[in-house]
């Protein structure tokens, strides 16, 4: 009588991961809008006179509410109490206000309205947050820096609430299945935002030849529309499988307040978070200063006015590529096939050298950087595939933390030798870049799926809130930390613009950045410490953070 067994959607390999892609889709979204003004900082300086410190400012605001007025801790209760489906619309409602705001504070019309004046005239000095050095503006930050801040808070809220909501659904989906490889598919497939981002952001933004910040973030607004669309899509398969488990969303055993202290009172919780944060602190801020890292270092001489190199479809033709290399490479790793198998991973790997030929020839610094995820999207399905099957999550956070140190470093003291080589800068920056996505892939694989082995079903959702709240405490304090590194280390610069004698444009791409990245790198020394003391914690509480999840 088995084969009259009630079959589930999550039953069904081919609907689990169309949830899965749905999820992931929404998040790939959200990567873009995320960093929407990271390639162009320079035109962020050059054209609304954002300097590093207001960049560094308002990039850091984005976490703002989620740290210091503890919203990502409601936002990991409202998932446990009213669940997965409920939270991701609302997430995605929660990005698109914020994402709106953020966009109009750099249009035009912003800067010529009554609401530019006020904010000049206002939140200058923010009582109690001035006092602890931890407020979001300051005297004398552009008002469309202010306003966009505004903007990017409401969106941080959402885009966190969304991240816990999408590990939630994961688990709920895929616990005891493939559940690393799900996760780890979810995050390379969202971090092909970062990729897109930074092919399509500067194209928007100079498209016809003239010089327009606002479009960039206007094509990020429309993602996330279309981000809200496939949450509200997931809403329903969700309802539906609920409607066959008869499980309900809000739980016969509620969360409560004091569930929190189960938690807490972890020591691998504790690890697990402080080791995230420490690599997120160390990937994602600096993602948004990536590309005027290479612009200060490299010295890229622009194509010929006219040529193939310099237009709009050179563009279009290398992101297609670099969609060919992630999806071949990506699909390398589900052939039973040598032939399909090995067929695949070749195409992958000339499609790559002819995307970094292209970024060569470009002399593009954010399309050189656009390479950072691909790597990662080829080798994420192996290493959750491995974390399924054979277990080592502990392991592969030492190595991604040895990894994140190397990269760092190299960004520091060996990419500036070759800045009067264009070619060995380029060819420098591409194999660092590849290398730091791919140690960022362990991330996803081997650290996520580990929290379920530590805290009790019912309030995991509030466990991944609690982790992606510390780990937000170093997304707002780097973006800000780095800008403030950059200005007090390049005094001559602020000095030459305040007085004239260099125009804005020289000095968006004159930075030195060694100060800043070796601060990035001690993040990875620090992590590479908790890595070690996890591994011998494990082994002692037996927390089965080396042992496979599928048993």
């Amino acid at each position: 009588m088995s084969e009259l067994k009630t079959q589930t959607l999550r039953d069904s390999a081919a609907l689990r991961w169309t949830a899965l892609l749905l999820l992931a889709f929404a998040m790939f979204c959200s990567y873009i809008f995320m960093d929407i003004l990271s390639p162009i900082k320079d035109l962020m300086e050059s054209t609304r006179g954002w300097d590093s410190d207001a960049f560094g400012t308002m990039q850091g605001s984005e976490t703002f509410l989620n740290v210091f007025i503890f919203f990502l801790i409601f936002a990991g209760i409202i998932l446990d109490k009213l669940g997965v489906r409920f939270t991701a619309v609302l997430s995605g409602c929660v990005m698109l206000v914020g994402a709106v705001i953020n966009w109009y504070a750099v249009t035009e019309s912003f800067a010529a309205s009554s609401l530019q004046t006020w904010f000049t005239e206002n939140l200058n000095y923010i009582p109690v947050f001035d006092e602890l050095g931890v407020s979001p503006f300051y005297l004398g930050m552009p008002a469309s820096a202010k306003f966009a801040a505004i903007g990017f808070m409401i969106f941080g809220c959402g885009v966190e609430m969304a991240g816990i909501t999408v590990s939630r659904g994961i688990v709920k989906w895929f616990k005891g299945r493939e559940m690393a490889l799900a996760m780890g598919s979810e995050m390379a497939l969202a971090r092909l935002g970062v990729a897109t981002c930074m092919i399509f952001s500067p194209l928007f933004a100079n498209f016809g030849g003239k010089i327009d910040v606002s479009r960039s973030v206007a094509f990020g607004v429309v993602l996330l529309m279309i981000a809200l669309i496939m949450f509200i899509v997931y809403f329903f398969m969700d309802k539906k499988l609920d409607a066959q488990t008869g499980e309900a969303e809000e739980k016969d055993d509620p969360f409560q307040i004091k569930d929190l202290g189960k938690i807490l009172s972890s020591g691998g919780f504790w690890l697990v978070a402080l080791l995230c944060v420490l690599y997120y602190s160390a990937i994602f801020p600096f993602q948004k200063y990536a590309v005027n890292m290479l612009q200060c270092n490299i010295s890229f001489e622009a194509p010929a006015e006219g040529s193939f190199w310099a237009s709009d479809t050179v563009t279009l033709v290398q992101y297609f590529i670099m969609l060919v290399v992630a999806a071949s490479s990506f699909a390398s790793n589900f052939m039973k096939r040598a032939t399909y198998k090995y067929g695949l991973l070749a195409l992958a790997i000339v499609s790559l050298i002819v995307y970094c030929y292209m970024g060569y020839m470009r002399q593009s610094a954010s399309a050189v950087f656009a390479v950072f995820p691909l790597l990662a999207v080829g080798i994420t399905p192996i290493l959750g595939n491995y974390v399924d099957h054979k277990g080592k999550a502990a392991s592969m956070l030492v190595l991604g933390s040895v990894l994140l140190i190397v990269c760092h470093l190299t960004f520091a003291f060996i990419l500036p030798m070759f800045h009067d080589s264009a070619a060995g800068g380029i060819v420098v920056a591409y194999v660092t870049i590849l290398v730091l996505g791919a140690s960022f892939s362990l991330v996803p694989a081997s650290l996520w799926p580990s929290v379920p082995k530590l805290v009790d079903a019912k309030i995991i959702g509030s466990a991944y809130a609690l982790i992606f709240w510390i780990q937000n405490i170093g997304l707002w304090l780097f973006p800000l930390l780095i800008g403030k590194v950059l200005k007090n280390s390049n005094p001559d610069i602020t000095a030459a613009v305040a007085n004239g004698t260099m125009d804005p444009e020289v000095a968006a791409t004159s930075y030195d950045y060694t100060n800043a990245l070796i601060m990035l790198a001690c993040l990875g020394v620090a992590a590479l410490v908790l890595g070690f003391v996890l591994k011998i914690v494990d082994k002692k509480q037996h927390l089965g953070l080396e042992d496979p999840n599928i048993q």
